[in-house]
Formats: C-alpha cells, sequence, structure tokens
C-alpha cells in the first residue's frame, strides 16, 4: 500500500516502487556506495547489484501504524567506515523522501549485503 491523499482537485496515490525507487536513486548518489543490492544474497554469498531500472528490488516499504519504514539492500566500496556511509545513506534518504513526499519515515534500515573493491 502506497501513500494516498485528497486533494479538492482529485486524489494522489503514489506506489511503493516509486517511493522505493526514489529512494534506490538517493542511495546510489551517496559516498562509498556502489550500488543497490538485491534482498537475497546468491548462493556463493556474493550480492547481486541492481541496475537503475530495478532499484525497487532492493528497498522494501512497509506502512506502519505511525508512519514508513523501508529497508534497503546495499553494497559498499572496499576501505570506507560501514558506519559512517551508513549514518550518511540514512539521513539523506530520510530528508529526501520526507521533503519529496511530505510523509513521515520512522525507520530507514540498512543492510549492507556486500563489499565491493573498486578499481
Amino acid at each position: 500500500m502506497g501513500i494516498e491523499r485528497s486533494t479538492s482537485l482529485g486524489n494522489i496515490n503514489i506506489s511503493e516502487e516509486a517511493i522505493a525507487t526514489l529512494a534506490g536513486g538517493v542511495v546510489s548518489e551517496c559516498y562509498g556506495v556502489v550500488g543497490m543490492a538485491s534482498q537475497k544474497v546468491l548462493k556463493d554469498g556474493l550480492a547481486e547489484l541492481l541496475k537503475k531500472e530495478n532499484y525497487s528490488r532492493g528497498v522494501v516499504v512497509r506502512k506502519t501504524e505511525t508512519g514508513y519504514e523501508l529497508d534497503l539492500y546495499i553494497v559498499i566500496s572496499f576501505g570506507v567506515k560501514i558506519t559512517e556511509v551508513v549514518a550518511e545513506v540514512q539521513k539523506k534518504v530520510k530528508y529526501m523522501l520526507e521533503k519529496t513526499l511530505e510523509q513521515d519515515f520512522d525507520k530507514i534500515n540498512v543492510f549492507v549485503q556486500g563489499v565491493k573493491v573498486i578499481g
């Protein structure tokens, strides 16, 4: 169930996939993030990097009684401080979604699915 609003001009419905795609775009611009990852780690323990059109597969949107929660699955770059990257991802995604959608997001959960050496 996405975000639903009624205005004097009609109804506005924003799908969970649209929210997920927006969040994925913000995540991919964060320092230290290689990309979005699939929620399921492959048999070999490797995470599948997602392309721009599949960002929604790396994001789970849940509506709770108090607002919305997001689960983000990411792959980060080798050599960066994981806690700093995750904190930055949480701040940027929360800010951008709340500013863009005018909706409160209670939790932004980040799951690091892998570390990749770039070079």
